[in-house]
């Protein structure tokens, strides 16, 4: 469950928030009692990439050249 803190206390215990987020804590950080942004460790930032997860998912086909047809078409010939 995400920790919900008010912007002037993140602003007063900002270190120790960061080291709990690195952590794996998600912290909500509030304006007026109303959530507005989010602090997660980068390695769990939602759309994270990460080189290499797809190993052993594409096989050689991928990399053979295109049909004449196809290509024609994605050059919109």
């Amino acid at each position: 469950m995400a920790l919900m803190v008010n912007v002037h206390d993140a602003k007063t215990n900002f270190s120790r928030l960061l080291e709990q987020a690195h952590a794996g804590q998600e912290i909500v950080l509030a304006k007026a009692g109303k959530p507005y942004a989010r602090l997660v460790p980068l390695a769990t930032a939602p759309g994270a990439r990460s080189p290499g997860r797809l190993a052993g998912r594409i096989d050689a086909t991928f990399f053979e050249p295109l049909p004449d047809e196809e290509l024609k078409r994605w050059e919109g010939k």
